[in-house]
């Protein structure tokens, strides 16, 4: 007879509710619950990392406009929107389950899993390290892992549909700075389910493809069950803690100093576009935007290189995009990895000048 685990399926919750019930299923899974797999999803909700702050990470003032949840998770990582277009799930573990604590090999076998979940609905999906599914270059899905003692938490979203210039609005990037063309390439970088299947996917069928595939790649049956009593109980209190002005913003912190800084360059590979932002009392690259009319194959390679100047050293920028695309090869016909650094660089530029 093959270990059984439990299935739960919490459905659409605000931000607080969630939140409430990561914390009540980690403790329940350190005490020594069974292994549990979570459908969740969320009302419109601006999530923060554990260690961020709401002020820096989100426009606080158009979440309150328009009604939008505002939490921060019992785990690290960066700010997200959620709302009904996306299924989480949740996988809430004994650490001994794994053969090792190398949380990126973790990673690649658990969103193996979820990838053959989605190949069961007909969507050519895969892993991108260190923790994204895509189809065909574009982010379908993310997740994220974390040990707490002996008990593991990994997560993940796919989705089915989503508002990418809701999102744009609710994360704190200077939306008046975002040109057509760049919500335009955002939005090339994600792809949704229905989008792929050319209608709607039936939410039920994409909880029941990802089962079955996790219960296939862990060698188990999911057995439907509900919260225990203890944990109804602790969930009871735990709602109204997660719910408070003092839980959500414990850590906030003043807006950060950032100045934005844009440029344009026409290449002999193309027009490229960049823009940064730049936190000016640590002289660091906050975020970068590369969008442009240029060709890079693989697709993601601009993505990955965003990835890789977050928080960097201004001063570093020419040595980490050199570097970037040593370990990286990228085709890109005439585009070189100097001109994106000369206009990343003029971008950079301007950022100072407008600071000082």
């Amino acid at each position: 007879m093959m270990p059984q685990w439990r299935l739960l399926d919490t459905g659409l919750r605000s931000a607080a509710e969630n939140m409430a019930l990561d914390r009540t299923l980690l403790e329940s899974a350190q005490a020594g619950a069974c292994n549990t797999l979570r459908f969740l999803r969320f009302r419109p909700s601006a999530l923060i990392g554990f260690h961020q702050s709401p002020s820096q990470e989100l426009h606080l003032e158009y979440c309150r406009e328009q009604g939008i949840d505002v939490s921060r998770r019992i785990t690290g990582g960066g700010a997200l929107y959620c709302d009904e277009g996306q299924i989480g799930w949740e996988l809430f573990l004994d650490r001994r389950t794994f053969d090792t604590a190398d949380m990126l090999a973790i990673a690649g076998r658990v969103c193996d899993m979820a990838v053959q979940g989605l190949r069961r609905l007909g969507i050519d999906a895969a892993f991108r390290p260190r923790n994204d599914i895509e189809v065909a270059g574009r982010k379908i899905g993310g997740t994220g892992g974390a040990f707490d003692g002996e008990a593991l938490l990994y997560q993940g979203t796919v989705l089915v549909d989503f508002d990418v210039e809701r999102m744009l609005k609710v994360l704190r990037i200077p939306r008046e700075k975002l040109a057509d063309k760049a919500i335009a390439s955002a939005r090339e970088r994600i792809t949704t389910l229905n989008e792929l299947a050319g209608g709607r996917i039936p939410l039920e069928a994409v909880q029941e493809a990802l089962t079955e595939a996790f219960g296939e790649g862990f060698g188990v049956e999911f057995r439907r069950q509900e919260l225990t009593i203890g944990e109804q109980e602790l969930f009871a209190r735990y709602r109204l803690e997660m719910a408070s002005q003092a839980w959500v913003y414990e850590t906030d912190r003043p807006q950060l100093d950032v100045a934005t800084g844009s440029a344009l360059r026409k290449t002999a590979g193309g027009l490229v576009r960049a823009m940064l932002l730049v936190d000016r009392p640590r002289e660091r690259i906050k975020q970068a935007f590369i969008t442009g009319d240029f060709f890079v194959n693989p697709k993601r390679a601009i993505v990955d290189l965003e990835a890789a100047l977050r928080d960097c050293s201004c001063e570093r920028l020419p040595e980490i995009v050199e570097e970037f695309f040593a370990r990286h090869p990228a085709q890109m016909l005439l585009l070189t990895p100097a001109d994106i650094t000369a206009v990343i660089g003029e971008a950079l530029a301007r950022a100072n000048a407008v600071a000082s």
